[in-house]
């Protein structure tokens, strides 16, 4: 167990770590000054209704402008709404000089249709009389519009949907949307697209949402063109920005002790500390959190006047003297003191000078649509229930900026103390932090490509020196995309279009429920010995998929089902390949930083690679396979060698008790599944059967039977 004297564990709880090509390709503008995946968009501006998935600092802003240009110009769109979820997301849209660049018209946006920049907060009073300047809007001549969600719902409300017909409604973050019915701006969209006379255009860089709530309905989903540009595509594709690490840490006592062990003065930062109601808070006020804060660090030597930055002195590793400038977001007690602060961030005179702030502290803030190119290091205090946050708050390190070559997300979490009486409150923490390190794993690494043993080689993928193999394993890399194909015996193929494009587009987004299903990650780490892996991959995936593609046949359920698990068993295995191999090389692979490489560039997703094949060249690679191995059973690897042991019993011992009979529902599908068993072998399972999963169905049968025996009973009686 940690002491007080060091509160703050110094192993790493499951890390992710990215290495990048630095191929320059992500910077490269076309003749048209368009970025990859701005041109992925521009590309695809004839369609009604477009989703844009990309991740932050990907240049969705300018893709929505080049985009609504050709719509105003070429699509007969009369005018465009561009709408974001708060008022600073506001000056994204601002004027570009786009012609500067080889586009053939510019971005303009007149002062006074820019309401995002109007005065006071989007609270209901203020955002209803901006319907008003709505409305006047529409009437006129002129082209754009950027306001608030908050704005465009009201106006939606006054003015009805038939307002906006033959209008471009361009929706930034559209995460914060959902098809649940008391989301007003989600039940407004359905609407829109049901009347059919507006271009909806949709942006993200986290479209799965942390509450696990659908942002469309599978009906509306289906309207829209998709566009994706991956989190991998976008890192392996900078100039400057080598690495990516994302830790977990865990600490006991108070959090404003443990901060300064993670954090390193030398990188630019950005604190997010905990919400005065949870957990992590030490309850003496998000005020005196910040003092804290400061307080270790240094000296404070008093506030910038031009600025408004807290000036602390600090002593150097060398024990040279050395001033910080720490921006303080959290102190809401002077509005004028905190538009000063948020006014100097903002500046774009000093957008490229790395040394206006070395350190920001946000509570809420600087999260999306908050640009600093040059922070290294995003350090969150407690978990983060939603993984879209999560994903948010990493976007702001990983802008690519000159001299930044390493950047890193840590988050700080309480750890379960085997002495409290709330140790189940601090296990589901934890279990939180886990889900979203998994998720993380999978939104950072190349895209798969799946097929069914020797189907043949696919455009544009490169199968090495010999070449594609037929009857050998083959894996095969897409230079241009970083996607990875790879042959399955016994995978499923989806056979209709939607099921096809869930498959290519749509896994992260299931396997996001996966990890948050509570009961599957518990039994998946803590209690092996009586959870059988397909009860996993197999029972409670199947249930998530059945239950989020209701529509879509068995066959086709079954093949997404399959190409989830997959995605996310083969990274968890090249993982654990490359870990063994550090363990047997003395701690060092190809492709990790600083090894085989004179000039320290790191080898872009080689290691990655090198783990897939690792895992896929001492076996033949299978379904069956794949489905019985615990997808957890790595986590829980890094997981036992950080947490104290007594702690770790404990955990243990609570899930394992939770453990009760099969219910009907399981008996149900584990009967289910006992059918395809007998379909696939000709029998059925054996309850005496050497194979746990084997013996598992045969029970689940056993206890169907009895469950239907005695509603039968019950009802004759």
């Amino acid at each position: 167990m940690t002491t007080s004297e060091n509160p703050t564990n110094q192993r790493i709880v499951p890390a992710v770590s990215i290495k990048t090509a630095c191929t320059g390709s992500s910077n490269k503008a076309n003749e048209l000054g368009m970025r990859p995946m701005q041109e992925r968009a521009y590309d695809k501006r004839g369609e009604q209704y477009l989703l844009i998935k990309s991740p932050p600092a990907s240049g969705k802003s300018r893709a929505l402008m080049f985009v609504a240009l050709d719509k105003l110009e070429n699509q007969g769109i009369q005018q465009a709404l561009i709408v974001v979820p708060e008022r600073s997301i506001g000056s994204s849209f601002a004027d570009e000089e786009l012609t500067k660049h080889g586009f053939w018209a510019d971005w303009k946006v007149q002062p006074h249709w820019n309401l995002c920049n109007a005065p006071n907060a989007d609270d209901e009073k203020v955002a209803k009389s901006k319907v008003k300047a709505v409305g006047e809007f529409l009437a006129s001549e002129d082209k754009v519009l950027v306001c608030t969600h908050a704005t465009f719902r009201f106006a939606v409300e006054e003015l009805g949907v038939e307002a906006f017909d033959n209008r471009l409604i361009a929706i930034d973050e559209f995460h914060h949307v959902s098809s649940n019915p008391d989301n007003k701006l989600g039940a407004q969209l359905s609407q829109f697209m049901e009347r059919d006379k507006a271009h909806i255009v949709a942006m993200t860089g986290s479209y799965f949402r942390g509450d696990s709530e659908a942002v469309l309905s599978p009906t509306d989903e289906n309207k829209f063109e998709t566009v994706t540009y991956t989190y991998y595509e976008q890192l392996n594709g900078y100039t400057y920005l080598k690495a990516l690490d994302i830790g977990y840490f865990f600490y006991t006592g108070k959090y404003t002790d443990a901060v300064m062990k993670v954090l390193d003065p030398t990188l630019k930062t950005i604190i997010h500390i905990p919400n005065v109601n949870s957990r992590e808070s030490t309850k003496i006020g998000k005020h005196l959190e910040v003092e804290h804060i400061m307080d270790a660090m240094g000296t404070w030597k008093g506030v910038d006047d031009e600025t408004g930055f807290h000036l602390i002195e600090i002593t150097t590793e060398m024990g040279n003297k050395r001033i910080l400038k720490v921006a303080d977001l959290v102190d809401d007690s002077d509005a004028a003191k905190r538009s000063k602060v948020l006014t100097a961030l903002k500046d774009p005179k000093q957008r490229f000078n790395r040394d206006h702030v070395d350190i920001i502290i946000a509570l809420g803030m600087a999260k999306e649509g908050f640009d600093w190119i040059w922070c290294e290091h995003a350090l969150t205090i407690g978990y983060r229930s939603s993984l879209t946050e999560i994903v948010q708050i990493i976007g702001r390190a990983t802008r690519d900026a000159e001299g930044k070559h390493r950047a890193k997300f840590t988050n700080l979490i309480a750890e379960p103390d085997a002495s409290e009486k709330l140790v189940v409150e601090a296990v589901n923490d934890m279990l939180k932090a886990i889900a979203a390190s998994l998720l993380m794993e999978q939104v950072l690494a190349p895209r798969f490509e799946f097929t069914p043993k020797d189907q043949g080689a696919l455009n544009g993928f490169d199968y090495g020196e010999d070449g594609y193999q037929k009857g050998k394993t083959n894996v095969g890399i897409n230079g241009k995309t970083g996607q990875v194909h790879v042959e399955i015996n016994g995978l499923k193929k989806p056979e209709s279009e939607e099921a096809n494009r869930i498959c290519k587009e749509d896994l992260n987004e299931i396997i996001t429920a996966f990890v948050q299903n509570k009961s599957a990650i518990e039994r998946g780490l803590f209690d092996q010995e009586n959870v059988v892996p397909e009860e996993l991959t197999q029972l409670a995936l199947g249930k998530i998929v059945q239950e989020k593609y209701p529509e879509l046949e068995p066959e086709d359920q079954e093949a997404i089902r399959q190409h989830a698990i997959a995605a996310f068993n083969l990274i968890q295995q090249a993982k654990k390949e490359l870990e063994q191999a550090q363990q047997t090389l003395g701690g060092t692979t190809a492709g990790s930083s600083g090894t085989g490489n004179p000039d320290g560039k790191p080898e872009s997703n080689i290691a990655f690679i090198q783990g897939v094949k690792r895992f896929m060249n001492v076996r033949d690679l299978d379904i069956d396979l794949i489905d019985h191995i615990n997808p957890f059973e790595s986590a829980y690897a890094v997981l036992s060698k950080a947490m104290d042991e007594a702690t770790l019993r404990q955990v243990q011992a609570h899930i394992s008790a939770k453990r009760i009979n099969l219910s009907p529902e399981e008996a149900k599908d584990l009967a289910i599944r006992a059918v395809q068993f007998k379909k696939e072998r000709g029998r059925l399972p054996d309850i005496n059967s050497q194979d746990a999963w084997e013996k598992r169905m045969a029970e689940g049968v056993a206890a169907f039977a009895r469950f239907k025996a005695q509603e039968k009973a019950k009802a004759g009686s």
